[in-house]
């Protein structure tokens, strides 16, 4: 009876020593993920994170108040296709040189989503479009009619010849670090001739209808923060 009568006291201190170990275990992983989380901090890497999110979604937002504003008043005066023309083709060729040299994994990403933005923006500018402007006048004058056709396949015909080009020409020349410095060159020197288009459609309107600041802004604060 003596035996039996044990038993339970001692089943019953199994159970208090595993509870007090899971116990100790629990407030053990939560003093660690704690101290991990602390040394995240303090370590700084967050605020990487967090400019890494940034740098790469934030240039193509800039473009989201300009959109708006030529969807809601119905009418893309004053704002140059050939912005998106220049974006469109830096960011491509900027897709290429990180093939044949890997830069960070934020600018990579930024220019897909830029490449996104912009076909978005384009495809409203010529829905959108003035019948008559100034942009279109010039725009008859230049060989083929470049970037000022009507229809929107047009621009991505062409778009999808350019990739396919770079394709074959990374191919070929993917290993030749002056090929892929070329592309690098290309596609900063183009990014940085961003405002000539609109400041010329500017001045040929003698007005900045059309153009909001917010794009401005977006401009100036992305070359400050670069």
């Amino acid at each position: 009876m003596g035996v039996r009568d044990a038993m339970p006291a001692r089943n019953d201190m199994v159970t208090a020593n595993r509870d007090t170990f899971s116990s100790t275990l629990t407030r053990h992983q939560a003093f660690v993920s704690f101290y991990l989380a602390m040394q995240l901090v303090a370590s700084g890497q967050w605020l990487s994170t967090v400019a890494s999110i940034g740098m790469a979604v934030g240039p193509p937002l800039v473009y989201a108040d300009q959109a708006y504003s030529i969807v809601k008043k119905k009418d893309a005066t004053g704002f140059s296709r050939d912005v998106c023309a220049i974006l469109l083709i830096a960011n491509i060729t900027r897709c290429f040189f990180w093939l044949g040299n890997r830069f960070e994994t934020a600018l990579l990403v930024q220019s897909l989503l830029m490449i996104v933005a912009q076909l978005a923006l384009l495809y409203i500018c010529i829905r959108y479009r003035p019948r008559l402007s100034t942009e279109v006048l010039v725009g008859s004058m230049r060989p083929l009619s470049f970037w000022q056709w009507t229809g929107y396949s047009q621009y991505i015909e062409f778009l999808a010849g350019l990739v396919i080009c770079q394709s074959i020409l990374i191919l070929i020349f993917g290993r030749s670090d002056l090929f892929v410095n070329l592309l690098g060159f290309v596609a900063l020197g183009l990014e940085s001739t961003l405002p000539i288009p609109q400041l010329i459609s500017n001045y040929k309107q003698r007005s900045l209808y059309g153009f909001r600041m917010s794009t401005l802004i977006g401009w100036v604060g992305g070359d400050s923060f670069k």
